[in-house]
């Protein structure tokens, strides 16, 4: 595992479904999943700023590291929606 701001963070995947599902009906004795598209793309976006992050994070520097402004944000909300957990 790799340290990130001096702690071990996860992408919790059964969050993302659960925040991301909205109703599931049955018709005609199949399942239909419905998803919030707002929600899904956000999530997908704010995933890809965090994967895709170029500058290197300094773990003696921790929080004030020189990471992007769409890192942080993206990083906060996922944080505060329990998408990303820690370990």
């Amino acid at each position: 595992m790799l340290r990130i701001l001096g702690e071990y963070y996860y992408i919790d995947l059964n969050k993302i479904q659960e925040d991301v599902n909205f109703n599931t009906e049955i018709v005609s004795g199949e399942t239909e999943q419905h998803i919030s598209v707002v929600k899904y793309d956000m999530i997908k976006i704010m995933i890809d700023v965090i994967l895709t992050e170029q500058n290197e994070v300094d773990e003696a520097l921790g929080p004030k590291s020189d990471t992007s402004i769409p890192f942080k944000i993206a990083f906060n909300t996922l944080l505060n929606n329990q998408i990303i957990k820690k370990y």
